[in-house]
């Protein structure tokens, strides 16, 4: 399971500085000490500030969660970074975020700070606490309290400001450091003589274990009770944690009791540590609680640990196993294991343990480069893919590969009347762009080609890998057609596509999906046309009979462009132009480029004549070359049980997917009418063929599930 550490120290990252300061910090030993332990135990862990960048590195350290994925959770060691209430801080950003956390919630740190308050529940509730008074400002009145009184900041911890005071003189004297150091009321409460002892708590509800009782042994002279000096060695004296405490086991109980009740007041969760004094000194035992136990590993706390036979390493697990059990009922995070007999969810359990390693699938593919125009880098990136396939035991179809344009693999069942997945490994951009590396945010992954190839070639390993894992591949009939021209309108690969998935029962196009997580059922195809124009090279202003070549062809463009019906799909438009001139003369010669999108055949045949019969006269030479044509995926009835079968695969794992067509076409548009196809399998992708080409993180994982779960279906 994936782990953050989340704890204050040096960061000052937040909008404005200003409020009372933490003064409270972790050792970095003591962090690194609790991330390894956690890591030695098996899981993923790492440290973070709990700074203003916490939610977009949580988000990118642990991506939300699938359905019956085992979550992340944040190991909670905050002390926040400023203002009021810090402790609550984290835990708030983590409660309304989703991340699940070890630790009390925020009310209990509220409770818990506000000493005042905390006393008050202890009074009502039964659990011992010492007579107090509020002392708002300096020239309080003095309160009705008999001497010695310890007095500490109403809404600070660790000992911060605490001191013993003998007198009136004493008194005034501390309370106006705390007013103007801490800038907050000043509580006042009886000294209760007697020895100390602190308790730690471990699990909640019926497992809540007390560990037993573990006595700070302060030595003579110096004050009683352990000061921030004692806990900074700047004393001059050293405090002893003894555990167990040597006092009647009588005692004993009654403190772990004590310890119990005011952790359930509280409202506490996973773990605490409550203070006692007075134990075996024959007075009300007086009581404090602290939400987030040292975890340096020389503390009361984990002195108590020990005592249970729970060494430091231990102790961190077990933190984080009661928290697992709070919020999902069972020591560990659920992660369908009971369930892996099935391969679906094998299969599942696959996927969900290595979405780091998809990831890290898809950064080394966008660092590989092969665009349209790089026969060497397509070379390179298809030796790359053939020796994926071949380690996950697919083998070469020669009858629908060419090696160069377009490569085709079967599992042992073989390809025929199986599912084919079809696939391009060139980039299709713009030659002028520079190169766009790996980059990404919590929501979105970037880089080149990342959301027109690049992800659609890393999920396909990683369902595939799955498939092999749960021992499915062997007889599950399924293919892999990549084809590395899609840059140039398919214009070699197509009669390969066309026969490949020909033979095969179904075919899954892994385009990229369109927003609102949505799959294609139906594409329009294009075609484009070059067109040439020549006439006479004139003057400027001359006269006589020639035409004016840009003159007459702009009026037949308007024409041309005038055929776009958008009630009938079809529309027209001018892609580039390009002239030629001879010099102090105007152009005689033009080249352009014209794109044609349309719904079926039929129409693009009537369209083509009409684009011809426009192109006649003027005065110059037409010639119009159709230089590319994909055919149209087109809405069919056979395709209406593979677009259900996806949808319930999604609804199962709660998987958002909408249907959709497209105005690009794609190579699902070879697939013959008898075959049922479906396209956009791919990553719900952004700003295709730009710089900003970017694929959702979320999306990923889900289409790789969803392809994953497809697939085990044979």
């Amino acid at each position: 399971m994936k782990v953050a550490v989340i704890y204050n120290r040096e960061s000052q990252k937040v909008i404005n500085l200003f409020g009372q300061p933490n003064r409270e910090k972790y050792g970095i030993k003591a962090i690194n000490r609790i991330v390894n332990a956690l890591k030695k135990a098996g899981h993923q862990a790492i440290a973070l500030e709990g700074d203003k960048d916490l939610i977009d590195n949580l988000e990118e350290f642990m991506p939300r969660a699938l359905k019956g994925e085992r979550p992340g959770m944040a190991f909670n060691l905050s002390y926040g970074i400023q203002g009021q209430a810090r402790y609550t801080h984290v835990p708030g950003i983590l409660e309304m975020v989703g991340v699940p956390y070890v630790g009390s919630g925020p009310l209990a740190h509220s409770l818990a700070l506000d000493k005042v308050v905390a006393k008050m529940l202890f009074a009502q509730r039964g659990v011992p606490t010492p007579e107090f008074a509020v002392l708002d400002a300096p020239g309080f009145e003095l309160p009705e309290l008999a001497f010695p009184l310890i007095v500490k900041p109403k809404n600070e911890a660790v000992s911060f400001g605490i001191r013993i005071v003998n007198n009136e003189a004493e008194l005034r004297d501390a309370a106006g450091v705390i007013f103007e150091q801490f800038d907050q009321p000043v509580l006042a409460e009886r000294y209760i003589a007697g020895r100390e002892v602190n308790v730690g708590l471990l699990g909640n509800g019926a497992n809540l274990e007390a560990f037993p009782p573990a006595e700070l042994i302060f030595g003579e002279g110096g004050p009683q009770i352990y000061t921030m000096e004692d806990k900074k060695h700047t004393s001059g004296r050293e405090v002893r944690v003894q555990c167990p405490a040597d006092i009647e086991p009588v005692l004993a109980e009654k403190a772990k009791t004590t310890a119990l009740q005011a952790f359930h007041v509280l409202g506490c969760y996973d773990c605490a540590r409550v203070d006692m004094r007075g134990v075996g000194g024959g007075n009300r035992l007086g009581v404090g609680r602290n939400g987030v136990p040292g975890v340096g590993g020389h503390g009361s706390c984990g002195a108590g640990a020990e005592a249970v036979g729970l060494d430091f390493d231990a102790l961190g697990v077990r933190w984080v196993e009661g928290a697992g059990a709070r919020y999902f009922g069972t020591p560990n995070p659920p992660d369908r294991g009971r369930r892996r007999s099935h391969p679906k969810h094998a299969a599942f359990a696959f996927l969900t343990e290595r979405r780091d390693r998809l990831e890290k699938l898809l950064e080394e593919w966008t660092g590989v480069g092969s665009r349209s125009d790089d026969p060497v880098g397509i070379r390179l990136a298809a030796q790359r893919l053939s020796e994926q396939m071949t380690d996950i035991g697919l083998r070469l179809v020669r009858e629908f590969t060419d090696d160069r344009d377009i490569w085709t693999w079967e599992s042992p069942a073989g390809l025929a009347g199986g599912t084919l997945v079809v696939g391009h490994l060139d980039v299709p951009v713009n030659p002028q762009l520079g190169m766009e590396h790996f980059h990404r945010d919590p929501e979105w992954l970037y880089g080149e080609g990342v959301g027109s190839s690049r992800a659609s070639l890393a999920m396909l390993e990683m369902a595939l890998r799955a498939v092999r894992h749960v021992r499915r591949l062997n007889r599950t009939k399924l293919g892999v057609a990549i084809y590395a021209d899609e840059g140039r309108d398919c214009e070699e690969s197509s009669d390969f596509l066309r026969r490949a998935c020909a033979e095969a029962g179904r075919v899954l196009v892994l385009n990229p999906g369109n927003a609102g997580d949505r799959i294609i059922t139906s594409r329009r195809g294009q075609r484009r046309y070059r067109l040439r124009v020549e006439g006479k090279a004139i003057r400027l202003g001359q006269a006589g009979r020639s035409a004016e070549v840009m003159r007459v062809l702009y009026r037949k463009l308007d024409e041309l462009t005038g055929l776009t019906d958008r009630k009938a799909r079809i529309a027209v438009s001018v892609s580039d132009i390009a002239t030629d001139a001879f010099p102090m003369r105007l152009p005689h010669r033009a080249r352009i480029g014209l794109q044609v999108s349309y719904p079926d055949q039929v129409q693009v045949e009537a369209l083509d004549r009409a684009m011809r019969g426009i192109l006649r006269g003027g005065g110059v030479h037409w010639d119009l070359v159709m230089v590319s044509d994909r055919p149209p995926m087109p809405e069919r009835k056979v395709n209406a049980p593979l677009v259900q079968r996806l949808k319930d695969i999604a609804a199962e794992w709660d998987i958002p997917v909408a249907t959709d067509s497209s105005l690009w076409p794609s190579a699902a548009g070879l697939v013959p009418d008898r075959v049922p196809v479906v396209c956009g399998l791919g990553p719900v992708a952004s700003d295709l063929y730009t710089s900003d080409e970017a694929v959702s993180r979320m999306s990923l994982v889900q289409r790789t599930l969803l392809l994953m779960q497809c697939l085990l279906d044979g």
